[in-house]
């Protein structure tokens, strides 16, 4: 639930409270039993328009997994220690042995993170053209790049990858979206059917092969680079996938690429690229473990003061 109706405190009858993983998924309500169960429901449509769907969206743009998604997978390849799921300093719960091993002195190959699919004709955002740079220049060991930082307005070491809020990708795919319902106009042949366009081309095509469990397939190398967790969000090409960090650039070895090529599952014939993100929520990823950076002495210093 999104908006202002708990701002005097909870409706009578309920108790409310942010979501703890993340503030940007909303409010989490408890029924204490005293309305019958239609009654939210009236509630909140008395109070906001409908909605429907828009919490699953808004959680895939946020690139959290829950439920089904993460069921059969380690808590921190499904991130749960950046969303205040695990605690390194108490227990006990089922698997904290292998968890806590793995924190403190394991290293982690594979995060469920949000991914874009599109046509490989595509044009690539100017976020991924920048990440790539970015990236060739750590594998060349080169010294920073200076000109690029100044271009992008980063201070420090850059990000591998684009850092985007919920807002900005659900933005950004707007933008992607219109690029492509313009190219679809231009290049309509007689045999589409009428009123077709470029995105809706490839929405149909990603819901057709976009089943969770499916593997993504490098058509490079023939090897499986990540596993689909979910769904694609309504209405988009996003999806939430189990990646080889080596595969995003979030590796010490391997980079992303923008002339990257991908199959879905056994279907050979539909060909995607990907466009990887970090949500906001994630914290830098160090490079040689997988897990977050430490902070610095002056880093935690600065926390404080804050």
């Amino acid at each position: 639930i999104y908006g202002t109706l708990e701002v005097r405190g909870a409706p009578e009858g309920y108790l409310a409270g942010l979501d703890p993983r993340h503030p940007s998924l909303g409010l989490r309500m408890l029924s204490l039993g005293q309305h019958p169960p239609q009654h939210l429901g009236s509630l909140v449509s008395a109070n906001f328009p409908p909605a429907d769907g828009t919490y699953s969206v808004l959680r895939k743009l946020s690139g959290v997994a829950e439920g089904k998604e993460i069921a059969n997978k380690s808590a921190l390849e499904t991130n749960q220690e950046w969303l205040n799921a695990v605690s390194f300093h108490k227990g006990c719960y089922l698997g904290q042995e292998l968890t806590a091993r793995t924190h403190h002195t394991g290293v982690i190959r594979k995060r469920i993170m949000p991914i874009i699919l599109t046509d490989t004709q595509a044009e690539v955002p100017r976020p991924w053209i920048i990440s790539q740079r970015i990236q060739e220049n750590r594998l060349k060991e080169q010294r920073r790049d200076d000109e690029l930082l100044l271009e992008i307005g980063v201070v420090g070491q850059p990000p591998p990858l684009p850092r985007l809020s919920a807002a900005s990708v659900g933005g950004l795919w707007m933008m992607m979206r219109s690029t492509k319902d313009d190219q679809g106009d231009h290049q309509e042949t007689e045999d589409e059917e009428d009123g077709s366009t470029a995105v809706g081309k490839l929405l149909q095509e990603v819901e057709q092969v976009a089943t969770p469990g499916e593997k993504l397939i490098d058509v490079k190398d023939g090897r499986t680079i990540g596993q689909l967790v979910s769904t694609p969000a309504s209405g988009t090409s996003l999806v939430l996938a189990q990646m080889r960090l080596d595969r995003v650039g979030l590796a010490e070895s391997g980079s992303w690429s923008r002339t990257n090529r991908v199959t879905i599952g056994n279907n050979s014939k539909l060909k995607f690229s990907y466009l990887p993100f970090t949500p906001l929520w994630w914290p830098d990823v160090d490079l040689a473990t997988g897990k977050a950076q430490e902070q610095t002495a002056d880093e935690r210093e600065n926390a404080i003061e804050e």
